[in-house]
C-alpha cells in the first residue's frame, strides 16, 4: 500500500471516528441538567408560587412553575437556557412579576423533575402542550414568549406556529449549529447535529412583534448573531444592545431592566409616516447654492 494513501485512510478513519464521538455524545456537552428528587420543595421569597405536573402522551412527566401575581396584565412563558434546572432560574421571574405579569417556567426532559427521553422534536411538542394549556386560561394576545439563550430557538419556533402578543428573544443563536461551528469548523455538524435549532429560519415565520436583547461583549453566543436575526424578520423586529453585556450577566445591568420593562408595556402602533423624512431622496449631485 502505498504510503500516501495508507495516511489518507488514516486520516478518515480518525475523522470518522470523531464524527461518530460528536453525534453520540453532543448532549453531554449540549445539556448541563440538574436533578431534583420528586419532593423537593420550590420556595421563592416574597412571590406567589404553584407547582405543576404535565403528562404528555408518550408518558413523560414536564414539572414546573407558576409564578402567579394580583390582576395580572398578562403572562410570560419563559424558556430557559441549558443549564441547572427552574430551581435556580425561578429567581428570575420577578423581573417580569414586579410589572405584573404572571411567569410559566418548565424544565425541559431530564431537567429537575421532568421525564421523559430529550429530542428536539419531543421537546418542541411539549412547548406546545404547556402552550396550548396557557390559552385554555387566557387570549393569546396575552401570552408573551420569552427565550434565554438555548431557549430562545425553542421559542422562535413557538411563535411561529402560534400567535403570542409578542417574543422576546434573549442572547439567541442564529442557529445551533453556527455555534457549534465556531469549536469545530471541519465537522460535518449540519448532519451531526441532534438539536440544529434553525432559528433564522423560523424567524421568518413569526408574525408578533420580535424583540431581540443582546450583550455586546457575549463570548458564548457574538452579537452578531442578534444582529443577523434581527435583519430576516425587519418589519417586525426590535434589536436592544446591553453595553458591555456577556452571556450570563445582563440581569447585572441596569439597561437591560429598563429595556426589559420598556417592552413588556409596549404597544404595538402604526408608524406614522406622513411629514417625515421618510421619502425624501438626497440628491448626489452638486448644486449651486444661491444664498
Amino acid at each position: 500500500m502505498p504510503y500516501w494513501l495508507y495516511i489518507f485512510i488514516l486520516i478518515l478513519i480518525v475523522y470518522i471516528s470523531i464524527s461518530l464521538v460528536i453525534y453520540y455524545v453532543q448532549e453531554y456537552f449540549l445539556f448541563k441538567p440538574e436533578k431534583l428528587s420528586k419532593d423537593f420543595q420550590f420556595y421563592y421569597e416574597n412571590q406567589q408560587v404553584e407547582e405543576y405536573n404535565i403528562e404528555t402522551d408518550d408518558g413523560a412527566v414536564i414539572n414546573g412553575l407558576h409564578f402567579k401575581v394580583n390582576n395580572p396584565k398578562g403572562i410570560v412563558f419563559y424558556l430557559k437556557g441549558n443549564s441547572k434546572s427552574i430551581k435556580g432560574w425561578g429567581k428570575f421571574a420577578v423581573d417580569f412579576t414586579r410589572h405584573g405579569f404572571e411567569v410559566i417556567m418548565l424544565d425541559y426532559r431530564g431537567f429537575g423533575k421532568s421525564t421523559g427521553s430529550r429530542s428536539q422534536k419531543a421537546i418542541q411538542n411539549d412547548l406546545q402542550i404547556v402552550y396550548d394549556k396557557i390559552k385554555e386560561r387566557v387570549l393569546e394576545r396575552y401570552i408573551i414568549l420569552y427565550g434565554r439563550s438555548l431557549g430562545s430557538g425553542f421559542a422562535t419556533k413557538l411563535a411561529s406556529q402560534n400567535h403570542p402578543r409578542m417574543l422576546i428573544l434573549d442572547a439567541p443563536y442564529y442557529s445551533l449549529t453556527k455555534v457549534t461551528a465556531r469549536y469545530m469548523p471541519f465537522m460535518p455538524l449540519s448532519l451531526l447535529m441532534k438539536y440544529p435549532l434553525p432559528t433564522y429560519k423560523w424567524i421568518k415565520f413569526v408574525k408578533c412583534p420580535i424583540h431581540i436583547i443582546h450583550g455586546t461583549k457575549d463570548s458564548l453566543i457574538p452579537f452578531k448573531s442578534s444582529i443577523k436575526l434581527s435583519q430576516l424578520n425587519p418589519k417586525n423586529t426590535r434589536l436592544y444592545a446591553v453595553i458591555g453585556g456577556g452571556h450570563k450577566n445582563l440581569n447585572n445591568f441596569e439597561s437591560y431592566h429598563k429595556m426589559l420593562g420598556e417592552i413588556l408595556h409596549s404597544i404595538k402602533e402604526k408608524v406614522n409616516l406622513e411629514g417625515s423624512s421618510f421619502s425624501v431622496v438626497h440628491s448626489a449631485k452638486k448644486t449651486k447654492f444661491n444664498g
